[in-house]
């Protein structure tokens, strides 16, 4: 047989039939290597949380690589999945399914990210999935297929050459601190120095420090992520990187980015093509190659916490990835938190800390407004939000530049009472919906379905107005169907909102805080009496009153209706609330941190380590030996902290109180929250280790919700987190309808 003189030219691939994607009897062709694929599948319930072995075809043989978004068949649906690897065979004795196909060839989850993730779950009782949905960004296809530029070389290069290698004729911000320049040298050397940083204070700040650290590790050889609290502190970090750093070695990840850009930023990272990631907490799984330094600021911000299960805590997640990947960490901070503490307790970490003299000579003058000598002096101040000492601060500070008072509540005036005989003002208006039985929808004009057409969005008013269920709000009949009316005035014995009355503005009317309603006819139920007087003040109203007392001068606010980055170094009044301080060029002549009750007074474990945090925050960005006025008790161990600045010593005292009644972080504790019976059945049917101590169940608030705790020795937190697991898994696979939230080592204790 003869062949024609085309097919004679072809290569012997090009004229061979194409291979069939189905065998004869149509299953699918399996790939000629590493046949099984192990797949995460995207499924929060936790007895899923395990890889699933799938048939890799042999059309999918090439793409199919590790790492690499999915899509596959589980329980009869179409769902998203990872891929984790591929294997020669399979210990699941049934047919495989096979791989539906690959959604993109980027193998967006590297083997380090990957075992990141199963360490964080298994901390914190959580499930794999969960944790990959924080730690990868949703994909953007458009971002995707745009070429990524290479590294600028010339660019690297002349950075270095800008910042070289500090020497002893080369000045450096961590001169400052004895244990500074033998830091940097690790970490240029490749060595993981692991360290928990006290920062000095003063306008200079903090980012020149992180950035020479950063510089350092890049220099070395390896990379950096660098996990501040929030966007302000992000771009501060960002523009001090641009400038040490040089153009195009570091990116910036944010929320507020737009879902292109953030994706686009990421990619840039784990092509290889930056090395340094500064950002917000979902920077902790920023996927950089060959990481040689982690680090985080400002560890006892809550904005360090996860809301999202299973919720983790950067800073424990950046310590498994530093201890896991062989990398520095450093923890920095003006305050210290006992969980940074407790780490240089053990030896994990060293300290650095500045010379006593170093941090006099930078430090604030603080004083207490509540010293005898001044109570003397002045008898009215034991009763006035501003003492004689604050107004002199201000008027003082005023003549050399701006002045700074932090304010710990937002809002104009958040709480009210009795003018009269201070009982707390309460809305005493119906609920504006509550549930009825279906008999009565007809003598009720304007009935809505639940979940049908014109029934509004659920929003903070609802959520706060099931409260009133305890309060004796009728609810609907087991087996009825319930509908929501719109309630008319009610007479006597009928229910009230109950919620708190406040102010938006000096000439408005009263409105409540959980119904939204405005009550100006309000009158006190115990007295009668109309007239309100102020609880506690907020940041707009003591704006207002500054602004009264100092005709002359601009007032300036920051806080959530909007936050300055900076102010100039001009005469200025600066409101803002704990978080929210401006930094002011050259630093602020004066501060006066007002309300520290309202800080030192709340329910929390960590009201007294809090407390010492917003105040050195904000007394960190003052110039060197500036007034600095606290409204506190001068003999309460936090105020003392504040006026020696010994965020150490008070560190090291709180973990010892903690230690001795057993506490996080002496301890490790877990919070099961959830319907009460949920919560008993989960208690009864868990299968905690024997030394585990359970605590409760006890009411959460109003919502008829309870929560149980369980304490346990720090060795043995694998063993609880695993049998809280178990637990959960058990109940999801009966499909109980009652959900309980596990939360590991959370913020909020108390």
């Amino acid at each position: 047989m003869t062949h024609s003189s085309d097919d004679a030219l072809l290569p012997l691939e090009a004229v061979r039939p194409p291979v069939s994607a189905k065998d004869t009897r149509g299953a699918p062709v399996a790939a000629p290597e590493r046949p099984v694929a192990r797949v995460v599948v995207d499924s929060p319930l936790p007895h899923l949380d395990r890889p699933f072995d799938y048939l890799v075809p042999a059309t999918l043989h090439e793409s199919a690589e590790p790492g690499v978004r999915v899509r596959l068949r589980f329980a009869g649906k179409l769902v998203d999945g990872f891929l984790l690897e591929r294997v020669g065979a399979s210990d699941h004795e049934g047919k495989l399914t096979p791989l539906e196909r690959v959604v993109s060839p980027e193998r967006v989850l590297t083997p380090e990210i990957a075992g990141l993730a199963r360490a964080v779950a298994d901390r914190y009782a959580g499930t794999l999935t969960d944790v990959l949905r924080l730690a990868i960004p949703p994909r953007h296809a458009k971002a995707e297929a745009e070429p990524a530029p290479e590294p600028s070389e010339a660019a690297a290069a002349a950075a270095k050459e800008a910042s070289p290698e500090p020497g002893p004729s080369v000045a450096s911000a961590w001169d400052a601190y004895p244990a500074g320049r033998s830091f940097l040298k690790a970490l240029r050397d490749g060595r993981a120095p692991r360290a928990v940083w006290s920062a000095l204070p003063g306008a200079r700040g903090w980012v020149t420090e992180l950035a020479e650290a950063v510089l350092a590790t890049l220099d070395g050889g390896r990379g950096a992520v660098v996990v501040v609290p929030d966007g302000k502190d992000v771009a501060l970090a960002d523009a001090a990187f641009a400038r040490m750093l040089g153009p195009g070695r570091h990116v910036a990840l944010t929320a507020d980015l737009g879902p292109a850009e953030r994706y686009r930023r990421w990619l840039k990272v784990l092509r290889g093509h930056v090395r340094a990631v500064v950002g917000t907490r979902t920077a902790m799984f920023a996927p950089v190659a060959d990481l040689g330094l982690v680090a985080i600021w400002d560890d006892g911000d809550d904005l360090h916490a996860e809301r999202l299960a299973p919720y983790p805590h950067a800073r424990e997640v950046l310590g498994l990835r530093a201890h896991r990947a062989g990398a520095a960490m450093l923890i920095g901070g003006y305050a210290r938190t006992a969980e940074a503490t407790q780490l240089v307790a053990t030896g994990w970490a060293r300290p650095i800390v500045a010379a006593r003299t170093t941090i006099r000579s930078l430090a604030p003058r603080v004083r207490p407004a509540g010293e005898d000598a001044e109570l003397a002096k002045d008898q009215a101040a034991r009763q006035a939000r501003l003492p004689s000492i604050a107004w002199r601060a201000l008027r003082h500070g005023l003549e050399r530049g701006p002045v700074l008072v932090q304010v710990p509540r937002r809002g104009y005036l958040p709480a009210l009472a009795c003018r009269h005989c201070r009982t707390p003002a309460r809305c005493v208006l119906p609920p504006t919906r509550r549930v009825a039985p279906p008999d009565a929808g007809s003598a009720m004009a304007g009935a809505i379905q639940l979940g049908g057409a014109g029934e509004r969005a659920p929003d903070d008013r609802d959520q706060a107005g099931t409260r009133g269920r305890a309060a004796g709000w009728p609810q609907a009949p087991a087996g009825m169907t319930a509908e929501i009316h719109a309630v008319p005035p009610s007479g006597e014995g009928e229910p009230r909102c109950h919620g708190p009355l406040a102010l938006r503005a000096g000439h408005t009317a009263p409105y409540c805080r959980w119904c939204g309603r405005v009550d100006a006819a309000w009158r006190c139920p115990s007295c009668g009496s109309p007239r309100l007087r102020a609880v506690v003040t907020g940041a707009r109203r003591t704006a207002e009153e500054l602004g009264r007392a100092f005709p002359s001068v601009p007032v300036r606010t920051s806080g959530r209706d909007g936050v300055l980055a900076s102010v100039p170094d001009a005469r200025a009044l600066v409101v803002a609330t704990p978080g929210a301080e401006p930094v002011a060029e050259g630093g602020y002549a004066a501060a006066v941190l007002l309300d520290g009750w309202a800080l030192l007074g709340r329910a929390d474990l960590r009201a007294g380590e809090e407390a010492v945090r917003r105040w050195m925050n904000a007394a960190a960005l003052l110039r060197p030996a500036a007034e600095l006025v606290v409204l506190g008790d001068a003999g309460l161990p936090a105020v003392q902290a504040l006026i020696r600045w010994d965020p150490v010593g008070h560190a090291e005292r709180e973990l010892g109180d903690r230690a001795e009644l057993g506490f996080p972080p002496a301890v490790r504790m877990a919070t099961l929250t959830g319907a009460p019976a949920a919560v008993r059945q989960m208690l009864d049917e868990v299968r905690l280790p024997p030394e585990a101590q359970v605590l409760g169940p006890v009411p959460v608030d109003d919502s008829g919700q309870e929560r149980a705790m369980i304490r346990i020795r720090r060795s043995g937190g694998a063993a609880l987190a695993a049998a809280l697991k178990g637990a959960s898994g058990v109940r999801a696979a009966r499909k109980t309808p009652d959900v309980v939230r596990v939360s590991v080592d959370p913020l909020d204790l108390i």
